[in-house]
């Protein structure tokens, strides 16, 4: 029976079948970011140029970072539906290049077909559920999204280790191509989009190409300065500054034409800027866990690779269990008060990090690791959809695709800064890792910066409007909801 409650903007019925098909692509995506570290060492060994192995990696996620804003515009223009069924589609001819791939050059070429695909696929999903549901039923739906990335966190990695040693690691790309099938077909036939959704404007590919180049550039350089380049080199200096030139050109751009590819005034809103800043220092504060926390267990602590990730592992849980409870949350006390109180979580389990030593237990880092996680899943999730909810029908995906592009950059630039600190205090040994005596103090003034960003994070949150009064409104509407006798079908 279908809902009596008013669905958002776009389809009426069969919402089953499409959030299917959404979780099923975001898995996708979700399995690719971690499916192929486990399997990275074989494939290297099978076609050989170990040299190339991280562009394995950072194709995939200069490709996606790259194209996400451009997409989440094209989708308030073209249509979420074709953006989305483009999306898939990239990702399965990038999938079938990639388990095909007789050289490393061609397995790379594939990850960044990947990329393009996921780039679209992240964005215009979230899209799709902003428009198909309610701020009321998105609280539960988010729940099922989140439980998306908690389980892929966990299956991918075993699935690629499963995959290279017993089968094949072609089997890890291979594996898409049903998946990716089905998730299409099932939008194909059950999503009907609305008419409000699209809108007669010119696609500015000016823009696009500027945004597109300068972003690629400038991810480039602060991935790769530092580790292949010398900061001061000419490499990373040229690089960067092209970056500065192209992104300068395209701020000029937007100003002078009528429909831009992005709408950088978006970001004048109180709610948005609020939530593209707390995106970006998301971004910082994940990558800086995600690649030193392991380094911290191994080289300080000196546990093996599998026990080391038990603490990340904690960072990853708890973030979709907390991600799940976040809509009953901002539902009841208002989307400033749960990012606050988020936020302040990451701060405390950034503060306990600065407690770590050279004998700390790994389960006590787990445990920190698990309340910055659980405070990530109360904060990302619910500034993300404060912001859809303050957008119109036609400018939904240019507000998911930029805030989601914010914690591209963000994570790039953790990955700079931080790696300056540790590379200036310690050497890199042939495995890459950072070793020698000054590794402790490398670490400590990385938990410093993470925590220096937690505090920024918090302020962010803090800068959100203040919506007490609309969630009071949303607690009266909720409990004459579930006075009603209804069925309500997901």
């Amino acid at each position: 029976m279908p809902s009596r409650r008013p669905h958002a903007v776009g389809l009426r019925s069969d919402r089953g079948p499409i959030l299917l098909s959404l979780m099923l692509s975001t898995a996708l995506v979700a399995l690719d970011a971690t499916i192929i570290a486990t399997a990275s060492s074989t494939i290297a060994r099978e076609l050989g140029r170990f040299d190339q192995l991280p562009w394995l990696f950072s194709a995939y996620l200069l490709a996606q970072a790259v194209s996400t804003p451009v997409y989440g515009r094209l989708a308030d223009i073209v249509g979420r539906k074709r953006l989305m069924l483009v999306g898939i589609g990239l990702f399965f001819v990038g999938s079938a290049l990639a388990g095909a791939a007789p050289s490393m050059a061609v397995l790379i070429v594939g990850r960044a077909v990947q990329g393009l695909g996921a780039g679209a696929v992240m964005p215009v999903s979230m899209t799709i559920t902003s428009d198909l549901y309610t701020l009321e039923e998105r609280a539960k739906v988010q729940g099922y999204l989140a439980s998306v990335w908690g389980i892929s966190s966990v299956v991918g990695p075993t699935l690629g280790g499963v995959f290279s040693q017993f089968v094949s690691w072609r089997w890890i790309f291979w594996v898409n191509l049903p998946l990716a099938v089905v998730a299409a077909i099932m939008l194909a036939l059950r999503y009907r989009e609305s008419r409000q959704v699209t809108r007669r404007e010119p696609i500015d590919y000016l823009g696009a190409a500027l945004l597109t180049a300068g972003s690629t550039l400038l991810l480039l350089g602060l991935l790769q300065g530092g580790t292949r380049w010398a900061w001061d080199s000419p490499a990373t200096v040229g690089v960067l500054a092209s970056a500065v030139v192209l992104l300068a050109a395209f701020v000029g751009h937007t100003r002078r034409v009528r429909y831009p590819i992005v709408d950088l005034s978006i970001l004048r809103r109180r709610v948005v800027g609020a939530s593209t800043t707390v995106s970006l220092l998301v971004g910082v504060v994940v990558v800086g866990l995600s690649t030193y926390v392991p380094i911290y267990a191994q080289e300080v602590l000196g546990f093996g690779a599998l026990l080391a990730g038990f603490a990340l592992a904690a960072l990853t849980l708890g973030w979709p269990l907390s991600a799940a409870q976040a809509g009953r949350l901002y539902l009841r006390i208002g989307f400033r008060l749960t990012a606050v109180i988020g936020s302040s979580l990451v701060l405390v389990g950034g503060l306990l990090l600065l407690a770590l030593n050279g004998s700390t237990p790994l389960v006590l880092v787990g445990v920190f690791c698990f309340v910055i996680g659980a405070g990530m899943g109360l904060t990302a999730v619910p500034t993300l959809i404060a912001a859809q909810a303050s957008a119109g029908v036609t400018e939904r995906g240019a507000v998911t695709g930029t805030n989601m592009f914010a914690r591209s950059i963000g994570s790039a630039l953790g990955v700079a800064v931080l790696g300056a600190v540790v590379n200036a205090h310690t050497t890199l040994g042939p495995d890459g890792a950072p070793h020698g005596p000054g590794i402790m103090n490398a670490m400590r003034l990385v938990f410093g910066a993470i925590a220096v960003a937690a505090a920024l994070l918090l302020a962010s949150s803090a800068l959100m409007p203040h919506d007490r009064q609309a969630a009071v409104a949303r607690r009266a509407r909720l409990a004459e909801q579930e006075a009603e006798p209804s069925e309500v079908t997901v």
